[in-house]
């Protein structure tokens, strides 16, 4: 099975919910509301957290949060490119993520690339959008201890 993956509400904008959404034959959605992502930028600026670190690492949490349950069902995963030149970064620390959980997977299984283009949609873009806009509920809402865990207990530097 492909699944494709979209975001709506960049990690980095406060003002806003983050919503990640993956679909193909299912479709999933977490979402991180506006303030846990203050109260999690604050803590990782609190441990020295700067730079696009401050913002990948908790993009790759929210992902592995989204895909840690379906990703050894899965034979591609396709990510949409939100963050150009730093998808090799944010795989790294994905990858970190499901290893360290004991998912067994190959990173050739996880791709990084434009998924919806001039009048092209994907269904993942659609569950994102609806979930951010309110008109459909995220089968997971994303606490800061879910998020801030990842970094105690996974060892992310």
């Amino acid at each position: 099975m492909h699944i494709e993956v979209d975001q709506s509400g960049k990690i980095g904008d406060t003002a806003v919910p983050t919503v990640l959404a993956f679909s193909n034959l299912e479709s999933h959605a977490i979402l991180i509301p506006a303030g846990v992502k203050r109260d999690c930028l604050r803590e990782l600026r609190r441990r020295k957290k700067t730079g696009t670190t401050l913002y990948l690492q908790p993009f790759a949490v929210g992902l592995f949060l989204l895909l840690e349950r379906v990703i050894e069902k899965v034979s591609l995963v396709t990510i949409d490119l939100e963050y150009p030149g730093h998808s090799a970064t944010i795989k790294e620390h994905l990858l970190n993520l499901l290893r360290r959980a004991g998912l067994s997977v190959d990173a050739d299984v996880i791709e990084f690339k434009q998924i919806h283009g001039i009048g092209k949609k994907s269904a993942a873009h659609d569950k994102a959008y609806y979930v951010f806009r309110g008109d459909v509920k995220p089968n997971r809402i994303i606490t800061a201890e879910d998020v801030l865990g990842q970094f105690k207990s996974k060892g992310l530097s």
